[in-house]
Order: C-alpha cells, then sequence, then structure tokens
C-alpha cells in the first residue's frame, strides 16, 4: 500500500534524486526515497541487533568467572598458537 507525503528536500538532495532518476537508475523520485528510507531503516535494524548483541556478551563476560591479565595473555597466546598450527604457520 502507497501512503502520499509531502516532504521538502534540499536543492542538492532534489538534483541529486533527479540525477538517479535521469540515469535510469530508478523509475521515480519515490522511488529514490523509497529505496533510501528502506536503508535507513536496514541500517537502523542492524545498529539495534548489534547493540543486543554486545550488550548480551557484555553481561556475559560480566556474570562469567573472572581471568587475570596473566592468564588471558596465556589464553590468547594458546589460541594463536593453534590457529597457527591448523593453518600450517610457523610461530
Amino acid at each position: 500500500m502507497s501512503v502520499k507525503a509531502s516532504i521538502s528536500l534540499t536543492e542538492a538532495q532534489e538534483d541529486f534524486a533527479r540525477t538517479l532518476v535521469a540515469e535510469g537508475r530508478y523509475a521515480s523520485l519515490s522511488a529514490v526515497l523509497q529505496q533510501g528510507l528502506e536503508m535507513l531503516r536496514e541500517e537502523t535494524e542492524a545498529r539495534a541487533a548489534d547493540t543486543i548483541a554486545l550488550r548480551a556478551l557484555m553481561a556475559e563476560r560480566r556474570d562469567g568467572p573472572f581471568v587475570d591479565v596473566s592468564e588471558g595473555r596465556q589464553r590468547t597466546a594458546g589460541l594463536l598458537a593453534r590457529k597457527r598450527a591448523e593453518n600450517g604457520l610457523s610461530d
């Protein structure tokens, strides 16, 4: 379903949108704006999902067992050594 709406654009925005239509990339100014809004919606949803995932990871780390710096470095070195070995790389 389409909804008619009145919007205001800067001259630069209108020029850019009209250029896209003239180049045949979009059928109309409405199509340009619809695509732009869809891209903005997708970006907004992706950022929200990233924020949720980051908060979950932080909570998991906060609530998990404490690992001191020395042990963390040892774990990291061990992980890197295993990955190098798996990929046939030398230290």
